[in-house]
């Protein structure tokens, strides 16, 4: 539906093999967060039927990931982590616009700007991993990021102008491309 502006390069990916149990409870963190958000929006829309029911799925599709990674961290010993602050996250969600409907329509383009970025990396770490359980896991989640990625924009269709919604796409797509160049690696998500 649309493509990202920024590749992630495979130095990244790098950077989270060397650290693998510190972004798996990076990871574990950003599962909990999303589910959270999905409610977050459920409950600021209730006058919105498709969001409410997309996002209802979405909380839950989320925190089973959350106990997928919370599974792999047990595995390997590793405690879950605390829950850091994000940076790109952050700058992402300082993007947001005032007022009931840019707001409303930034928080779901963002969203699927979002879920792009994790169907992006979570295929590099598929990628990286030697075949087994855990890259079938990646794999997976992958997929299911690129699902997300594309309910979150066509909501924004749902609610509004499809060229509006193409617009503001293409500002965010940039804005996020320049975040992400700015962002050093780590072994975590953003």
């Amino acid at each position: 539906m649309f493509e990202l502006k920024y590749n992630t390069p495979f130095e990244w990916t790098d950077a989270v093999m060397a650290d693998f149990n510190t972004f798996l409870q990076d990871h574990a963190a950003a599962e909990k967060k999303a589910s959270g958000m999905a409610i977050s929006m459920l409950s600021h829309y209730p006058d919105k039927p498709k969001l409410v029911k997309a996002m209802t799925d979405l909380a839950l599709e989320e925190l089973i990931h959350f106990k997928q990674v919370l599974k792999l961290l047990t595995e390997r010993d590793t405690t879950l982590g605390d829950d850091k602050k994000d940076p790109y996250i952050k700058k992402i969600r300082a993007l947001f616009r005032h007022g009931k409907d840019g707001f409303l329509m930034d928080r779901l383009l963002v969203g699927g700007v979002i879920e792009a970025r994790g169907h992006e990396r979570f295929s590099l770490v598929a990628q990286a991993l030697p075949e087994g359980r855990d890259k079938d896991f990646y794999v997976a989640i992958a997929k299911s990021e690129e699902k997300h990625k594309n309910l979150f924009v066509e909501l924004a269709y749902e609610y509004f102008d499809k060229e509006e919604v193409d617009i503001r796409l293409e500002e965010l797509l940039v804005a996020e491309a320049e975040i992400c160049a700015s962002i050093p690696f780590t072994a975590a998500l953003h």
